[in-house]
């Protein structure tokens, strides 16, 4: 099997399992995965729960779409992310639940928008930047997107979700996870006093563990 292969069964897998797990539904959510000579994408319209490798858009170095079914709309998300971090190899933007609860509330510091409430999600996410409200498909976003994407590995759309770059494709999908699992947690400790990791503990775990 060849490397290209390899990674559209790969974006495949893990689309079905994202969506039977509750963390996309309908035909939202995209996964990107880079190749030496381009990238593939989930296609538009198509559900993360019954993708066909076959089938998954096929763009070129330059984001021109090459093979396959027409690509998401959202393209420009991943570019972004692309273009200013030369160690993505794979890209996931979700639509899942608690991620989004916590882009619409209305107190969060849109520099930072999850407290370091464990030590994985900073070593996973880290600081995670609010992006501010444009319509779905606007192209506006990947300019936006891409004006965060060299100091944060991911950042969350407001009343959208979240887009997240990682090393490889499992990094990927194991950061968005993590994202939300403390976007969860973030919310269930809403009116709670918290104790969240020190600027000192936050700073020993970046040292140990960089991006």
């Amino acid at each position: 099997m060849s490397e290209e292969s390899r990674l559209r069964e790969e974006i495949c897998r893990y689309g079905r399992s994202i969506f039977e797990r509750g963390l996309t539904f309908g035909s939202s959510g995209n996964i990107s995965v880079m190749l030496e000579d381009g990238w593939l994408m989930t296609p538009t319209n198509a559900s993360l729960g019954s993708l066909d490798p076959a089938r998954l858009s096929k763009l070129d170095l330059e984001g021109r779409h090459v093979g396959g079914d027409k690509p998401t709309k959202e393209t420009f998300l991943h570019q972004g992310m692309y273009r200013r971090r030369s160690n993505a190899r794979a890209v996931v933007h979700l639509h899942s639940t608690h991620s989004v609860a916590v882009s619409v509330l209305d107190d969060i510091d849109p520099e930072d928008v999850i407290p370091p409430l464990t030590a994985y999600y900073v070593m996973r996410v880290g600081k995670l930047p609010l992006v501010p409200y444009y319509r779905p498909g606007d192209p506006a976003l990947g300019p936006a997107v891409e004006a965060l994407a060299d100091r944060h590995r991911a950042v969350l759309l407001a009343n959208h979700g979240p887009v997240v770059a990682g090393t490889s494709l499992d990094a990927a999908v194991y950061a968005t996870e993590e994202l939300e699992e403390t976007a969860k947690l973030h919310l269930m400790l809403q009116g709670r006093r918290t104790r969240p990791l020190t600027p000192e503990q936050v700073a020993d775990l970046r040292a140990h563990f960089p991006d």
